[in-house]
């Protein structure tokens, strides 16, 4: 074994990757079933039709990115990265919102709305998906970063 000088990062007396671990896949896995679930009732919800703005896509990721920003900052500032907050994060964040997100379909969604000859729409929803994303993402960290610390920042 090696000494590891990266203080910061998550320690835990199991030597094992956390993704080795079968408790961390099983967080993932539980919290990937909701994400998945709620992902596809917005589908099934809100159908995409060729040539039209795909909300329920849209509405997932940016959705997902609001509370991925949300729920690393709070965790973040509630303490190092074990224990509950640990699973926390690996239900919510890996699990939940990695799930509920998706990068692949919204690619495919630009191609099928450039293929139907809606290209100015799909331009603006890849640009609008993308900006917006980054907004919620920082809109989460911000309503968060309310939230008294527990931690000591730099």
């Amino acid at each position: 074994m090696h000494d590891d000088q990266h203080g910061e990062l998550p320690t835990d007396p199991d030597e094992r990757p956390l993704h080795l671990r079968v408790h961390a896949i099983g967080w993932v896995f539980a919290g990937g079933i909701l994400g998945t679930g709620l992902r596809f009732w917005a589908e099934e919800t809100f159908p995409f039709v060729d040539g039209q703005w795909p909300w329920a896509t849209f509405g997932v990721n940016i959705t997902g990115a609001f509370v991925l920003g949300l729920l690393l900052e709070a965790l973040a500032r509630l303490g190092r990265d074990e224990g509950v907050r640990q699973r926390i994060r690996l239900f919510g964040g890996t699990g939940l919102c990695g799930a509920l997100t998706t990068y692949s379909t919204f690619a495919l969604e630009i191609t099928e709305l450039t293929r139907a000859s809606a290209v100015v729409t799909a331009l603006l929803y890849a640009v609008v998906s993308v900006v917006l994303g980054v907004i919620a993402a920082g809109c989460g960290i911000g309503l968060a970063s309310t939230l008294p610390s527990r931690t000591a920042r730099a």
